[in-house]
C-alpha cells in the first residue's frame, strides 16, 4: 500500500510534466519516449503489485498467479492510464483551471466513495482521513480496489466516466478553434489516446472476464467447530503481510 501511496504521489505529477514538456515542443527523441513509458509502467506495475498483495491478505480470494493473468492486467492499468494522463494534458493546454477544477471534482468524489465504502485501514481516525485522501487522489489516475470487495458495478461506473471524460476532451479539442497544435500533430495525439482507452478497455475485459480468479465460495462452518471470518476486519488481514 506504501508503495502504492509513493508510485503514484511521485510518479503521475512526473508523468504529466514529462507528457506536457514533450506536447509543447512537438518534437521529441528515443529517450523522451522511453522515459514516459517506463514511468507510464512503474505506476501501473505498483497497482499490480497491489494487487496481488492484497489477494494474499484476504482469506477468501483466490490467488493471482501465473504471468499472463499478471501482463493483461498490466497492460489494462498501462493503457488506461496513458490515454487519461494524454487527455489531463491536452486539457492543460485548452484552459488550466478548467483541467485543474477536473481534476478536483474527481479526487473530492474519489474521497467520497473511500468514505462510502467505510475503510478501516488506520487505527487513528486522523490518519484514516489522511489515508482516504491519498485513496481520493489515486482514484484520479485509476480504479483500484480498496477492501477487497465485489467492485463491479463501481468500476463499472468509473470506467464510463473515463470514457465519457476523454471523448469530451478530445470533442472539445476537435470543433473549439485552437492554435495549439497543428492538425498534422494534433490527428496522432488523438488517434493515441482512442487507441490506448480502446486497448485498456479491451485488456479489461479480457482480464475480468477470463483470467480473474474466481472468488472463492464461502463456506459454512459448524458454529461449533469454527469462527466465521469477520468481514468487517478484511484489511487487518492486509497489515500482517
Amino acid at each position: 500500500m506504501l508503495r502504492l501511496f509513493e508510485t503514484y504521489l511521485e510518479g503521475c505529477p512526473q508523468l504529466a510534466l514529462q507528457l506536457y514538456i514533450l506536447l509543447e515542443h512537438e518534437q521529441a527523441n528515443f529517450s523522451q519516449y522511453a522515459a514516459i513509458m517506463v514511468s507510464c509502467c512503474a505506476i501501473s506495475w505498483s497497482t499490480v503489485d497491489y494487487q496481488i498483495a492484497l489477494r494474499k491478505s484476504l482469506p477468501d480470494k483466490n490467488l493471482l498467479t501465473g504471468p499472463c493473468p499478471k501482463l493483461i492486467y498490466l497492460f489494462y492499468k498501462l493503457f488506461t492510464l496513458l490515454s487519461w494522463m494524454l487527455s489531463i494534458v491536452l486539457l492543460l493546454f485548452l484552459n488550466i483551471k478548467i483541467a485543474l477544477f477536473l481534476l478536483l471534482f474527481l479526487w473530492v468524489l474519489g474521497i467520497l466513495w473511500a468514505f462510502k465504502e467505510d475503510t478501516q485501514f488506520c487505527a487513528s481516525q486522523g490518519m484514516e482521513l489522511l489515508y482516504r485522501i491519498v485513496v481520493g487522489f489515486i482514484l484520479v489516475f485509476t480504479f483500484f480496489n480498496i477492501k477487497g470487495q465485489n467492485t463491479k458495478c463501481p468500476m463499472s461506473c468509473y470506467y464510463i466516466v473515463r470514457v465519457l471524460a476523454t471523448l469530451g476532451v478530445l470533442i472539445v479539442f476537435w470543433f473549439y478553434p485552437l492554435s495549439i497544435f497543428n492538425s498534422d500533430y494534433f490527428i496522432p495525439i488523438s488517434v493515441t489516446i482512442a487507441l490506448t482507452l480502446l486497448l485498456g478497455i479491451i485488456f479489461l475485459l479480457i482480464y475480468y472476464g477470463t483470467l480473474h480468479p474466481n472468488r472463492s465460495e464461502e463456506t459454512k462452518m459448524d458454529e461449533i467447530d469454527g469462527k466465521p471470518v469477520q468481514s468487517d476486519c478484511r484489511m487487518k488481514y492486509f497489515l500482517m503481510e
